[in-house]
């Protein structure tokens, strides 16, 4: 049995309400902040990218943030806009990046030389399990008929991600393919600065398969662009009723990742907490809940030191996971 478990204890709680004591003391509905600026590490159309929109959009919309603006800053496999808001710090402080598992893999890759250490830890947001998906249009239509492509032919048989070579999109991929009897490493992986250029070599046919965060599988299943082949859940998510888990397909191997919010390093204390209280505010919104829903996401909540916890702990498991495989 080969699985893949990160961030299982954090799923426990969907809110959890640890830090009212250190943040402002507003009544519910208040307006806790003017407005926040998010920084987006890869280009339109990818997790990144609809985890801070979303968040904006709910904020916003519950009174919580009176607005929200969006700047992609792609490069370096996110590791550009880590170095702009670490170089200007005194500037960014109304700044929140988004980051995920990837700041953790590409650390320890040394892709840029920053971690999550040199940033101040805001909040873990989310969970975004992962997706296999094919043109619309492809013979494959399961688990089962990847793996017979890729056995007929591996060359021609690529997967493509969002991330680089040995980031996460390629270990859901090696990691799937490896409970599925076969050699991880065998797998031709094709990266892809953001989603949406991912999405377009699928459906030109460069590569067979897409491996691509749960939500965006949604996204394009629902605009009928795709067909999702595989969710590394536990068991179906109730976005996508019809898409069949990895474990059905007897693959044994499961994944979520997750994506929360990062502030310059320095970040001031009081606005670090008023950031905080408006995240934790805002999972008992329906706004927060229709954004979420329509992603099929999971909420995870971790904030400050229980954030910077679990990181470590993911940095422990991915490393050993890495090495086992050959990445590092």
């Amino acid at each position: 049995m080969k699985t893949f478990k990160l961030g299982r204890r954090a799923l426990i709680a969907t809110a959890i309400a640890t830090l009212g004591f250190a943040a402002p003391a507003l009544s519910d509905g208040h307006k806790v902040l003017d407005s926040i600026h998010f920084l987006i590490p890869g280009g339109a159309g990818g997790g990144w990218d609809g985890t801070a929109r979303g968040t904006g959009e709910a904020l916003t919309a519950a009174g919580l943030v009176g607005s929200a603006s969006y700047e992609n800053m792609s490069g370096g496999g996110g590791g550009k806009a880590i170095g702009y808001l670490i170089e200007n710090a005194d500037s960014n402080h109304g700044t929140l990046m988004v980051n995920s598992t990837p700041i953790v893999i590409r650390s320890l890759t040394g892709v840029f030389p920053h971690n999550f250490r040199d940033l101040t830890l805001v909040s873990g947001t989310i969970g975004d399990y992962a997706a296999m998906v094919v043109g619309k249009d492809s013979p494959i239509n399961s688990m089962a008929d990847l793996i017979a492509a890729y056995d007929a032919d591996a060359s021609g048989t690529a997967i493509g991600g969002g991330s680089v070579p040995g980031g996460m999109d390629h270990l859901v991929a090696a990691m799937v393919m490896e409970a599925a009897g076969k050699d991880a490493l065998g797998v031709k992986y094709i990266p892809y600065d953001a989603g949406g250029k991912a999405m377009a070599a699928l459906l030109s046919g460069e590569i067979a398969a897409l491996s691509t965060g749960f939500s965006e599988a949604v996204d394009l299943a629902n605009a009928g662009e795709v067909k999702i082949i595989g969710v590394t859940s536990d068991a179906r998510v109730d976005a996508a009723p019809d898409a069949m888990t990895m474990k059905e397909q007897g693959i044994d191997t499961t994944f979520v990742n997750w994506r929360g919010f990062f502030g310059a390093p320095g970040l001031p204390a009081d606005k670090l907490a008023m950031y905080q209280d408006a995240i934790e505010k805002m999972y008992d919104t329906p706004e927060w809940e229709e954004v979420r829903a329509r992603n099929g996401w999971v909420n995870i909540h971790n904030s400050g030191d229980d954030f910077k916890a679990f990181l470590e702990a993911q940095e422990k498991t991915i490393g050993d996971l890495m090495k086992k495989l050959g990445f590092l």
